[in-house]
Order: structure tokens, then C-alpha cells, then sequence
């Protein structure tokens, strides 16, 4: 059993940054695709970023709407995946969780995922 833990998050004025963390527990972390999604309450959850695994190359997928803004990065020697977020903006405020799926290649659909954090709050204010 995967167990992921988020920090990093907080509150933090448009245009500053926060960088997220994820730390995995049990697996094999360098076999899976890694995401963050985040929620805003009473919308669905929406993909952020995600990573493959490093057997299938590392790569790094992001929405539009933070592309040149936000980087996700992988540990597997500490079997960690970051989110940094830069130049940060009000409509960016959420829940951001972190997520694991077992092929190595993530998924832009949640309902691909295996495992799930609790979620860390990012508030951004104006």
C-alpha cells in the first residue's frame, strides 16, 4: 500500500511562490506516474502536472493554464515529487493533491490514479 503525505502549502500574495512536497511510502516510487490535481470546493478535481516514471522517460506534463509557471520534479532517492509554483495567482487557490498510478504513465484523469494524499491548501491572496 502507497500512503502519500503533502506540505508545503499555505497562504502566500499573488505573484509570490510555494513550493509543494509529496512524500511516498511503500512500492516502488520510481515505478509510478506522479500527478497533482487540485479542487476548489463544489468544482471537480482538474489536473495540474504529472511525471512519468523514470523508466519511461521523466516526462512532464502540465495544463495550459500554468505552463512557464509551474514545474513539477521527481526524487526517487528520496521518493519525493515537488510541485514548485511560481508567480502564483488568486484563481490558483485550492486543495492540491498529490497522486500515484502503477504504469509509469500518468494520466490527465483522476480516476486513473491508485493512491491520493489528503491534500495540502494553497491560498492566494490578491
Amino acid at each position: 500500500q502507497v500512503q502519500l503525505v503533502e506540505s508545503g502549502g499555505g497562504l502566500v500574495q499573488a505573484g509570490g511562490s510555494l513550493k509543494l512536497s509529496c512524500a511516498a511510502s511503500g512500492g516502488t516510487f520510481s515505478a509510478y506516474g506522479m500527478a497533482w490535481f487540485r479542487q476548489v470546493s463544489g468544482k471537480e478535481r482538474e489536473f495540474v502536472a504529472a511525471i512519468s516514471s523514470t523508466s519511461s522517460g521523466g516526462s512532464t506534463y502540465y495544463v495550459d493554464f500554468v505552463k512557464g509557471r509551474f514545474t513539477i520534479s521527481r526524487d526517487n532517492a528520496e521518493n519525493t515529487v515537488a510541485l514548485q509554483m511560481n508567480s502564483l495567482k488568486p484563481e490558483d487557490t485550492a486543495v492540491y493533491y498529490c497522486a500515484a498510478e502503477r504504469t509509469g504513465r500518468p494520466s490527465l484523469y483522476h480516476y486513473a490514479y491508485d493512491y491520493w494524499g489528503q491534500g495540502t491548501q494553497v491560498t492566494v491572496s490578491s
